[in-house]
């Protein structure tokens, strides 16, 4: 792909926050990296806008001395990697471990949080795309744990579900703290970041 093809100011870190684009989706399981780069932007003062090349909406943040890339494509999600390989190429995000990708995680309980670099995918179509547009799965992953379902419905279903009152309450709390891990990740690298957030 030629991840040094910089065809923009470079950025200290791009936060990429996966989901489907529509308002049906807006409140689903499957778009919590969407609250999250919502609840990052917001805080510190910045409008996500239309960046067509790319197919995201972008926002370029300043966080101290730092300058912040915070995105989500408007892809559906499993075509994720259409707009996070361009956004990578306009940024400058030459070491892959500066492009943080927030997704929803069937595999950890409703409020867990887990920050890592790199390692398997667990089936999610989303960071799939992702690595086969970079050619690398080495990218840093927030991962919001949404828990996985019963019986029924199946994966696909639940994830397509916004949460009922009691849960989302706890997701909401957990994308404030996956907010906080970014801003920490980004003064205190993967690993101290992981050691502080993973086991809460």
């Amino acid at each position: 792909m030629g991840l040094a093809s910089r065809s923009g100011a470079s950025a200290d870190m791009l936060v990429v926050g996966l989901g489907n684009p529509g308002d049906q989706y807006v409140r689903t399981r499957h778009n919590a990296g969407r609250w999250v780069v919502d609840e990052l932007v917001a805080r510190h003062g910045g409008r996500l806008r239309r960046a067509r090349r790319q197919q995201a909406l972008v926002c370029e943040l300043r966080l101290g001395e730092r300058r912040v890339a915070a995105a989500f494509p408007v892809t559906w999600m499993n075509e994720s990697g259409r707009a996070v390989g361009p956004l990578v190429r306009r940024f400058g995000i030459s070491d892959l471990s500066s492009l943080v990708v927030v997704h929803d995680e069937l595999d950890l309980p409703v409020g867990r949080l887990k920050v890592k670099t790199g390692g398997g995918l667990a089936g999610h179509k989303g960071l799939q795309s992702i690595r086969a547009h970079l050619r690398s799965d080495a990218f840093t992953r927030v991962r919001v744990g949404v828990g996985r379902p019963g019986v029924t419905p199946r994966g696909g279903d639940y994830v397509l579900k916004a949460p009922g009152r009691a849960e989302r309450a706890e997701l909401e709390s957990v994308v404030d703290r996956a907010a906080d891990a970014i801003e920490h990740l980004l003064d205190h690298g993967v690993e101290a970041t992981a050691n502080r957030f993973n086991a809460r």
